[in-house]
């Protein structure tokens, strides 16, 4: 199940998240919308990085039967811009972001893989017809 707090004043329909949430792993996930502020304050203290971003994973390590997989905190302001940016929803930017927030709850690590999460990104994308991923832009704009 995915548990939501929306903090945004974006009007967003989550059931694309969920179905993709379900297809992935049968833990509870928390799902946080927020702003660039929170966001920025949860990447220095956890990161290091004093900075906004546009998605946070935060595993729980420990698989204990009916523990949740993780938290998930997205900006608001990632969504807007993002769907602004490249032409599509912010329903769209939402999953995009979600996805790439989930792979990392469930162990990929683009920044250290062969590959392996932008190849199980670009399968959900796939399958949930979205469009293209984060790794992808990020890959085309180096």
């Amino acid at each position: 199940m995915v548990h939501i707090d929306n903090r945004s004043n974006l009007n967003l329909d989550f059931e694309i998240i969920k179905s993709i949430a379900s297809s992935l792993s049968d833990r509870d996930i928390e799902v946080i919308i927020t702003n660039n502020s929170e966001i920025s304050k949860l990447n220095t203290t956890h990161r290091g990085k004093k900075s906004a971003t546009d998605v946070l994973s935060f595993p729980i390590d420990e698989v204990v039967p009916n523990m949740p997989l993780g938290s998930i905190v997205i900006s608001a302001d990632y969504i807007q811009n993002g769907a602004k940016e490249f032409g599509h929803t912010i329903n769209d930017e939402l999953a995009l972001l979600f996805v790439h927030g989930l792979l990392h709850l469930l162990g990929y690590n683009h920044e250290k893989d062969n590959g392996e999460m932008r190849q199980e990104e670009a399968k959900i994308i796939k399958k949930f017809s979205l469009p293209q991923s984060l790794i992808v832009r990020v890959e085309e704009n180096n």
